[in-house]
């Protein structure tokens, strides 16, 4: 590398993301929808939840609660933007089984509670509980580095990204 090479050469940086409900990590290509399985929307991970909380992933700025309570979108400090959708269909519960914790445009800290859930109701009337994982501006993501296993909310890394 020459002087100038070195100069130039952009900097990356690490940003951890922390499981948003404790659960156990599952590979997105095997979510029972293809908008998620395909990575038509992001690439990321996905949930089989255990947890009745969706906690902040990492601290941010949330963006967007939908107002059937089922999917959030927050955007960290260093521009990831993240969005995190409770199970499939579950827009058609219409917020049966959610529970808002906070409000948009809240700046939070990892693991601060966003939205509850009643996880036997969404269990027993929800096509899937999965719950995707989804960076939704990969355009800026240099590598994504996926973790597996089982997770605790707000305490466990699901995915390290490089910028």
């Amino acid at each position: 590398m020459n002087f100038f090479s070195k100069l130039f050469k952009k900097k990356h940086t690490k940003i951890d993301i922390f499981a948003p409900l404790s659960g156990t990590i599952i590979e997105l290509e095997k979510v029972p929808d293809e908008v998620f399985s395909k990575k038509i929307v992001g690439d990321g991970v996905a949930i089989k939840p255990s947890g009745n909380q969706l906690v902040a992933p990492f601290s941010g700025t949330i963006g967007k609660i939908f107002k059937t309570l089922h999917a959030f979108s927050i955007k960290s400090d260093e521009n990831i933007e993240l969005f995190v959708h409770f199970g499939i269909d579950t827009v058609k519960l219409k917020g049966k089984g959610f529970n808002r914790l906070i409000k948009k445009k809240t700046r939070v800290k990892v693991g601060e509670p966003i939205i509850g859930l009643d996880l036997l109701f969404l269990k027993k009337n929800a096509v899937s509980t999965i719950t995707p994982i989804i960076i939704s501006n990969m355009e800026e993501i240099h590598k994504i580095k996926k973790f597996s296993g089982k997770i605790i909310a707000g305490k466990t890394k699901i995915m390290t990204i490089t910028k």
